[in-house]
């Protein structure tokens, strides 16, 4: 789907809505006790002991590469979204209204016979206008130009808050153009899976070039191949990328063309349109000047079949069935080891709640999130909020000036419970029923505009850059900011009716997350403002690098697939905030007590429930592709292993009466605390 967005420093989770059952929704108290294996010492394998049997009969529908009791729940948003879609679908509604908009887009992609009597009209200008480029100067305007269309190019820029001055936004530049998920899928030549899926990457590229009506396909695939893994040699890690400081570079519009030279960048800033002015923060200098050097060396005509291809690859999603399976087999099936692709229904439910997912949003909450589970979850968040600033307030290692403005960093945090408080306006977009590929160009270019915009606005804060209905929940930094869409709040992860140990474990463990992961290694480089700026001293940073390095060292000898180990430093962000997030949502429930010792339920005291209730929530299951690429690209380490941080808490070691000898126990000294 074409999409000009804004960055948010977006972190994954899971799950959907909430109900006002009497019983909990798992169990009889929240938690899934089937699917145990009590066979297994908690000290052994406290993954094995809490989802081990949950583990053994789970199958993955063949339309995932992935799948859990927080998959499961995501269905049921998405089962719960297509209800309202089709509702306005069916009711037609008024002429410019958001009903019709819903409903006349979704009904547009479910349209097949329209989409195939079209076949590829609705590209035919884009790719014409390729076609006409006659120069250097002339491909460097269409490169801006696909940036208005959403289109994907080997140069990225948008728009974003600006991370020294959380104010206002600006125009942020970096490096782009790869097709397959890292540069580690184009130059590590030891995997034998990268190398066949290079394989049928270009094969894929030809597929496309040949339903497109190109001749020569495959010598269009090898050259458009080949200039791809010469940009990958450019690119940075995803280490490199997540250090927040390095990744901010100012650079005059003005030196530009002589910082990066090979490219028009006045026909490329003409050709976006984006009113770039003074400056333009670039986050992979080094990467943009090996970019724009190949793009001044490659030849013209190589150029040009890239940007064909990037067109076609974009808009495949609206185009005949022939260019959708193309893109199924190589993403989904090659690359993710999926077998079947999804039902239209369900990529047309994702594809509209992209596009009008505020308009979808607001009857979402309405018949899904009532006003008692807002409530509540309020008061989890102000929990956690207080077991964190408890413990900030007892912590040795930091300087007192430090710790006390950690403190204040903390007191001003924005929590967002459930839905935006303003809505977004989409009374500019305009979209018409049976045509989806038209469709698709308003929206991204509806998309391109809004974020534009933000350039001459002051900046709102109230905005929100998930929907309520995603199964997910993101930290801003520059914002300072939580937020929890109404679909997590849910079981697995909430239930009113469940046991408050569950919930403290589960949905507790979430919040402790998201607001710790202001206080991971790279969120405890901005201040109470959202600003990038160094506020510790010298000594503190010692100090917590020495936590985080114990961090990434016992996340780097777990080994989910054979051979294949976490990236102890891509995942460290993400690691910290799961240590630092349960630790403090099991202070929060030890508040909640207030000083009564919980009741045992079905033998189970209120210690061991709380870290059941936390296992149980991140229970999934990968297929061994998606699980590698995953490996690779994804920050966060792979949920099944997600739980086995609690061998690093005091508390676990008691509740289970862990002993020395079993394979996840650590001696005290070895148990990592750092918040």
């Amino acid at each position: 789907m074409r999409a000009f967005l804004i960055s948010a420093s977006l972190l994954a989770l899971a799950a959907p809505a909430f109900a006002a059952d009497v019983a909990p929704k798992i169990g009889t108290f929240g938690f899934d006790m089937a699917g145990m294996d009590t066979s297994v010492k908690p000290g052994d394998d406290f993954v094995a002991y809490a989802n081990g049997k949950y583990f053994a009969t789970l199958e993955i529908p063949a339309d995932k590469t992935a799948f859990g009791m927080a998959s499961g729940l995501s269905d049921l948003s998405r089962e719960r979204t297509r209800t309202i879609i089709e509702k306005a679908a069916a009711s037609g509604g008024a002429p410019g209204s958001e009903a019709q908009k819903v409903g006349d887009f979704f009904a547009s992609f479910m349209d097949e016979a329209a989409i195939e009597a079209k076949g590829i009209a609705p590209l035919k200008p884009d790719l014409d206008a390729i076609a006409a480029i006659q120069t250097k100067a002339d491909l460097a305007e269409a490169m801006g130009r696909n940036l208005r269309l959403g289109v994907g190019g080997p140069i990225g820029m948008g728009v974003g808050p600006d991370r020294k001055n959380p104010d206002r936004f600006i125009v942020q530049g970096g490096q782009g153009g790869l097709g397959l998920p890292d540069r580690d899928y184009y130059l590590d030549d030891k995997n034998p899976n990268f190398v066949a899926a290079r394989a049928k990457y270009k094969a894929y590229i030809a597929t496309l070039f040949t339903l497109a009506g190109y001749d020569n396909a495959a010598a269009r695939a090898d050259a458009i191949f080949a200039l791809e893994t010469e940009i990958a040699r450019t690119h940075w890690t995803r280490v490199e990328r997540r250090q927040a400081e390095k990744t901010y570079n100012p650079v005059p519009v003005a030196d530009m063309a002589t910082r990066f030279p090979g490219l028009d960048w006045g026909r490329f800033i003409a050709g976006s349109t984006i009113p770039v002015q003074g400056e333009v923060i670039i986050s992979t200098p080094s990467a943009l000047e090996g970019i724009t050097k190949i793009i001044g060396a490659t030849d013209l005509t190589v150029l040009k079949d890239y940007l064909t291809f990037l067109a076609i690859r974009d808009a495949a999603p609206g185009l005949p069935k022939a260019f959708v399976d193309a893109n199924f087999e190589m993403y989904s099936k090659t690359l993710g080891g999926q077998p079947q692709q999804a039902p239209r229904w369900k990529r047309g439910v994702d594809m509209t709640s992209g596009v009008l997912g505020e308009a979808i949003g607001k009857l979402y909450v309405t018949e899904y999130f009532p006003p008692a589970a807002k409530a509540k979850i309020d008061e989890l968040v102000t929990n956690i909020i207080a077991a964190l600033d408890a413990r900030l307030d007892k912590l040795a290692w930091m300087d007192p000036k430090t710790r006390a403005a950690a403190r204040e960093k903390l007191a001003a945090f924005t929590p967002k419970i459930g839905y935006p408080d303003k809505w977004k306006d989409y009374s500019a977009l305009t979209i018409v029923r049976g045509d989806l590929g038209g469709n698709m160009r308003r929206v991204a270019e509806f998309q391109f505009k809004d974020a534009v915009s933000k350039l001459s606005k002051p900046v709102d804060r109230s905005e929100w850059f998930m929907t309520p209905m995603t199964v997910n929940a993101y930290a801003n930094p520059t914002w300072n900011e939580i937020v929890f869409p109404a679909a997590i709040l849910q079981a697995p992860f909430f239930d009113p009716n469940a046991d408050d140990a569950i919930n403290y474990g589960a949905i507790g463990g979430v919040i402790g997350h998201e607001i710790t992961h202001h206080f991971d290694d790279q969120g405890r480089k901005y201040d109470k403002t959202g600003r990038l700026a160094e506020w510790w001293t010298a000594e503190d940073v010692t100090r917590f690098k020495a936590g985080t390095d114990k961090v990434v060292a016992q996340y780097a000898a777990y080994e989910p697939l054979p051979g294949k180990k976490i990236n102890g430093e891509l995942t460290l962000g993400e690691n910290m905030a799961d240590l630092a997030g349960v630790t403090i949502a099991y202070d929060a429930y030890q508040r909640s007590l207030k000083g009564k010792k919980a009741k045992k339920i079905n033998g189970y005291t209120g210690d061991q429930r709380f870290f059941l209730g936390f296992a149980q929530s991140w229970r999934t299951k990968y297929r061994d592709a998606a699980l590698q690429q995953q490996l690779i690209t994804d920050p966060h380490t792979a949920s099944h292993f997600r739980p086995y941080v609690v061998r690093n808490l005091d508390a676990w070691y008691k509740a289970f009466d862990v002993k020395p000898g079993e394979k996840l126990y650590l001696a005290p000294e070895q148990r990592i605390k750092v918040w």
